[in-house]
């Protein structure tokens, strides 16, 4: 009996159900208050943030390039690491953290994207362990950018992608200068790990292929211990020059950069950004950290005041997200990439 007459009570306060003229008031408010296909906001000039900065994407096919001035090429490869793996997944973690960026670059004063055709070219396809289908997947797409006329930025990956990625390049311009940022020289040979392609291999490579212009490669931030006292040997004998940390703290990274662009003068360049040349204070997220490096600051500022080198590729690579920490280092590489850009930019709003 109470179980009744609380259900009945319960019925009472039901509210009543509406009316069909109640209905249809409340059905004509919903339809005003939903946007109708005009009304709904439009897309932004850029893609979806799983691209490089929320860039188009471009599609596969002969000609895919064309119209193109600046293209991202993603190389999830990390095969060639002595050392630890993780390089791999820096693509994916700068798609994800680039996606916060905008277009214009208020020091420089410029909208880079509104001044350079940028597009994600997505990444490059081969078996993930297969070092030498690497090497050729890489040297054909950026081989394709190069034929466009485009600058192609590739991030891997660790340091060997640089090797496929310059001889296309090569192909193209001839022999390059080489500004080769990094704490390490990469001029390893096989002796160092029992294997002449892992990723401190790739300057050697360099110069004895004839791939760097006489006297232009130039290794910048380099510190920590070597092997032995014949570490600098080849790259030396070859003419090259070695900016070591010290110098950059004594000297500035503006007056390194002066002299840099003086060394090259009309050359074309390329630029190979090894994560590790930043101390791992300001970049965790790296396979080979050595203390003692670039300042975040320091790192982007060294990056502007190359204005004026005629950059025709360039890389950016040993980023390993699994090490890195709140995503610091992956924001650092997604910083570079659009300075990178902003120098091409710069380059193009010049002419």
């Amino acid at each position: 009996m109470i179980i009744d007459a609380l259900l009945d009570a319960q019925r009472r306060q039901r509210p009543r159900p509406a009316d069909a003229t109640t209905d249809a008031l409340l059905t004509a408010q919903a339809q005003r208050a939903r946007p109708s296909p005009q009304q709904a906001p439009q897309p932004a000039r850029r893609d979806a943030p799983t691209s490089f900065f929320r860039l188009p994407t471009i599609g596969a096919g002969p000609g895919r390039f064309a119209g193109t001035d600046v293209a991202l090429l993603g190389v999830p490869s990390d095969a060639g690491a002595a050392a630890q793996a993780g390089a791999r997944l820096a693509p994916a973690a700068l798609r994800r953290t680039s996606a916060r960026l905008h277009s214009y670059h208020a020091t420089a004063g410029i909208d880079v994207f509104r001044t350079v055709t940028c597009a994600d070219a997505g990444d490059a396809t081969f078996a993930p362990l297969d070092r030498a289908a690497m090497r050729a997947a890489v040297t054909a797409e950026v081989g394709a950018i190069a034929a466009a006329g485009a600058v192609p930025l590739v991030v891997g990956g660790d340091q060997a992608v640089t090797v496929p990625t310059v001889r296309a390049l090569a192909a193209t311009h001839g022999p390059l200068a080489i500004i080769h940022l990094d704490a390490h020289l990469d001029t390893s040979g096989a002796d160092a790990s029992g294997d002449a392609w892992h990723h401190r291999t790739p300057m050697r490579h360099l110069i004895t292929e004839g791939l760097v212009a006489p006297g232009q490669l130039h290794h910048v931030g380099v510190r920590g211990s070597w092997e032995s006292a014949d570490e600098a040997a080849l790259t030396l004998g070859a003419g090259n020059h070695l900016f070591f940390i010290s110098e950059l703290a004594t000297r500035g990274v503006y007056r390194v950069a002066g002299e840099l662009r003086e060394r090259i003068g009309k050359r074309p360049a390329y630029l190979s950004f090894d994560i590790g040349v930043v101390d791992p204070a300001a970049a965790p997220g790296t396979t080979a950290p050595v203390p003692g490096g670039l300042t975040s600051r320091e790192a982007l500022a060294l990056i502007r005041a190359l204005e004026g080198v005629r950059l025709v590729g360039a890389d950016l690579v040993e980023i390993a997200p699994a090490l890195d920490h709140a995503d610091l280092t992956a924001h650092l590489g997604a910083a570079i990439l659009f300075e990178l850009m902003a120098l091409v930019a710069q380059a193009r709003d010049r002419r």
